[in-house]
């Protein structure tokens, strides 16, 4: 027989079977509970159930030196004589002016520290003008005609008060005034083309054309709606010839001047060093005389691909004061100026566009990679390449919604 196989007696009552099983059961546990309780000490076991005991002399020293999230650490806070919230030392307050104060050496009334709010929501505001103005008129006179009610060649703040609730903006009469104060540079109490130009739409992008040069500056007007009769119209051109400047120096397209505001030029006639010998915007260039000594940014030979430790020369690629104040998105996340250059095959530029967040099918995706292979000439292209015609895909787009 076999082991745990049961004789077989060949008994040939029929009370009996071969299965019955006689004696007193076992008791016993499948998961082998017995076992480990044999296997572990009884005083083991009543150590775990046990209290723990702590000094109370080291508990009190913990909860004093003990570090906890979101309370001051203060092991004498117990024998000091002052309130929970008291701070010691000389209470240090901010001052009425910032850094861009005082490089500007702006007079105490123009000081912009504390104005950030303010600043922030009024720029909001102008940006939201310059969209609606830029998608809804093709031209800067056709737009300064719907804002111009009166048909006066100037923009008052009534004018400006009506337009708002046709371009769906609302304003209350504060941060209204605030806008207009913004764009009155003159402080005239009302707003003519050169401001409306300047402070109300994006110039780079809406330049002069021909026929829209000659209406402005010889005081003709545009096939507009016909005012009412009593109302007073004024033929003087809206700017004059020299309030006019070259978009892009050697360009045929012009745009309206520049204006600066009082808080931009220097106070109390201060002048530097660089001042003195014409090292200024608008200054004698270097052509004109001559150049001794190694530039301080050495545009003029190219960057090495790999630099070695020891090289401390600027080769133009390295940022300036004022990209290290205001950093832009991309440098915030690691992409400089040479990965948008950077010539790409189509699935890498499909990749990066899903990446941040442009739902595109793949047939758009080669519309969008033909197009910009017709312009650009070129069998790869870059990630600014595709950018730019994506901006004019989306420029006739709106004016053809429009």
């Amino acid at each position: 027989f076999s082991t745990g196989e049961a004789i077989n007696r060949k008994y040939d009552s029929p009370n009996f079977s071969k299965s019955f099983v006689y004696g007193i059961e076992t008791p016993h546990f499948k998961d082998g509970r017995s076992v480990s309780k044999s296997l572990n000490w009884l005083y083991d076991l009543q150590l775990k159930r046990a209290a723990k005991i702590v000094s109370k002399r080291s508990d009190d020293f913990k909860e004093k030196f003990q570090p906890q999230l979101g309370k001051v650490l203060d092991p004498i806070a117990e024998t000091l004589n002052v309130p929970p919230g008291h701070t010691f030392g000389m209470l240090l307050r901010p001052d009425e002016y910032g850094v861009g104060d005082l490089l500007h050496c702006h007079v105490p009334c123009d000081f912009l520290c504390g104005k950030d709010r303010e600043r922030a929501v009024l720029t909001a505001v102008r940006q939201s003008l310059k969209k609606a103005n830029y998608e809804n008129f093709d031209m800067l006179l056709e737009a300064f005609r719907h804002y111009d009610k009166s048909g006066d060649g100037m923009i008052d703040k009534d004018d400006l008060r009506k337009s708002r609730f046709q371009l769906n903006l609302n304003l209350d009469d504060e941060l209204l005034d605030s806008l207009f104060d913004c764009c009155d540079l003159d402080k005239d109490g009302l707003i003519n083309y050169v401001e409306f130009a300047n402070f109300l739409n994006w110039k780079n992008k809406t330049a002069v054309k021909e026929f829209e040069e000659k209406i402005i500056t010889k005081g003709k007007k545009l096939d507009a709606p016909v005012l009412p009769e009593d109302t007073k119209t004024n033929d003087e051109p809206l700017l004059k010839q020299e309030d006019l400047v070259l978009e892009v120096p050697g360009s045929s397209e012009k745009t309206p001047k520049t204006l600066t505001r009082s808080t931009d030029r220097v106070f109390a006639n201060y002048r530097t060093t660089s001042s003195q010998y014409k090292a200024v915007v608008g200054g004698l260039p270097t052509t004109c005389y001559p150049v001794c000594g190694v530039p301080t940014i050495r545009s003029d030979i190219p960057a090495p691909r790999i630099r070695r430790i020891s090289d401390r020369t600027n080769y133009g690629d390295e940022a300036n004061a004022y990209v290290l104040l205001f950093p832009s998105v991309f440098s915030q996340k690691g992409v400089y100026e040479s990965d948008f250059f950077k010539t790409r095959p189509k699935a890498e530029i499909a990749q990066i566009l899903r990446n941040i967040g442009v739902n595109i099918s793949d047939e758009r995706v080669e519309e969008i990679w033909k197009q910009a292979c017709m312009k650009y000439q070129k069998e790869e292209i870059c990630a600014e390449s595709i950018r730019n015609v994506l901006d004019e895909i989306h420029v006739s787009h709106t004016k053809n919604s429009c």
